[in-house]
C-alpha cells in the first residue's frame, strides 16, 4: 500500500542512500522546483549518499554541466548516473570491441555522446548502418510519422538497434511529448528488436551499487515521477519507491493515478507532492 508523506523527514531515518531522478523531480528542464536544492542540500547534511540517476541518453557530463547552470551544483550529490554513461560502456564492450560498426545516431540537440571516444563511424541513413542508437528525441519539432517513415526499412531488415535513454514521455518548453523510449517503441511495432539500456533495467542499478560498494539496497530509496521507469525500475530491482507528484504526473487525478497502478502492477511505497524535506 502506497503511503503519503508530507516530505522526506519522515523516513530520512529508515534510508542511507537516495536514486533521484532528473528531470520532472529536481528541474523542468528550465529552472529547480522549488524545494529542490534545499532538499538536496539537507540530505548532505544528513550524511546521505546522494546518486542523481536519469535516462538521459547524454553522458553524465553534459548532464552535470546543464544542473549547474540551473543552480543545481554538483556538490550537492555524490554521483551523476545516465543510461548514456551505462550505454556507451555497453557499446564498447559488446559491440566495438568486437567489430567495428557503422551507426545511426537518433538524438537531441545534435549531441554525439552516445558514440564519442568510440570507434565508430556515423551515417546519414538508417539502412546504411550496423546499428542505430536511439538516444534523444525531437518530438517538440519532428512528429512520429517522420520517426516511422525514417526507421521502417532499417526495422524490416532487422538492424541492431539500442535505445539508450527509455523514456516514453519528456518534458519540453512546450510541454509534455514522446521520448526516445517511444521511438524505440515505433522501431519495435516495425519489426525490429530493441535492447533497452536505462530505467527500469536491471543494467543501471547494477552500474550503480558497483559504484556504491558498501551501499545496501534495504536502506536505498528511488525517487522518480515516473510509474514506469523510476517506480518499476526500483522495485524490479528489489528497491523502496517514492513517486513524486511534479513532471509527468503533475496533472495526473489521484484516480489516474491508482488506474495506472492497478494497470502495471506496481505501486510506490510512498508518495509525495514535491521533492522537499
Amino acid at each position: 500500500m502506497t503511503r503519503q508523506i508530507d516530505g522526506l523527514a519522515g523516513v530520512l531515518h529508515l534510508y542511507d542512500t537516495f536514486l533521484v531522478d532528473q528531470f520532472g523531480v529536481l528541474h523542468d528542464g528550465i529552472k529547480p522546483y522549488p524545494q529542490a536544492v534545499d532538499c538536496l542540500t539537507r540530505l548532505r547534511a544528513a550524511g546521505k549518499t546522494v546518486v542523481i540517476v536519469s535516462n538521459s541518453g547524454k553522458r553524465s557530463s553534459i548532464n552535470i554541466e546543464r544542473m549547474n547552470a540551473l543552480g543545481i551544483d554538483d556538490s550537492l550529490y555524490d554521483h551523476f548516473v545516465t543510461s548514456g554513461d551505462v550505454a556507451h560502456q555497453y557499446i564498447k564492450e559488446q559491440v566495438v570491441n568486437k567489430i567495428r560498426r557503422t551507426c545511426f545516431l537518433i538524438s537531441r540537440d545534435n549531441d554525439t555522446s552516445a558514440v564519442n571516444d568510440l570507434d565508430i563511424e556515423l551515417t546519414d541513413h538508417p539502412t546504411e548502418a550496423d546499428m542505430i542508437i536511439i538516444s534523444g528525441s525531437e518530438s517538440d519539432k519532428i512528429d512520429e510519422q517522420h520517426y516511422s517513415r525514417l526507421l521502417a526499412q532499417a526495422a524490416s531488415e532487422n538492424i541492431m538497434c539500442l535505445c539508450t535513454n527509455p523514456d516514453k514521455k519528456m518534458l519540453t518548453t512546450n510541454g509534455i511529448n514522446f521520448g526516445a523510449g517511444h521511438i524505440a517503441s515505433i522501431y519495435e511495432e516495425l519489426g525490429g528488436e530493441v535492447v533497452w539500456i536505462g530505467k527500469p533495467y536491471e543494467a543501471i542499478y547494477s552500474h550503480i551499487f558497483k559504484l556504491l560498494t558498501l551501499a545496501s539496497k534495504e536502506k536505498a530509496l528511488c525517487i522518480g515521477d515516473s510509474i514506469e521507469h523510476d517506480i518499476a525500475g526500483g522495485r524490479n530491482n528489489n528497491l523502496n519507491t517514492l513517486l513524486v507528484r511534479t513532471g509527468i504526473v503533475a496533472n495526473v487525478s489521484d484516480a489516474d493515478l491508482v488506474d495506472q497502478f492497478e494497470q502495471k502492477g506496481i505501486a510506490p511505497n510512498y508518495m509525495v507532492s514535491e521533492f522537499s524535506i
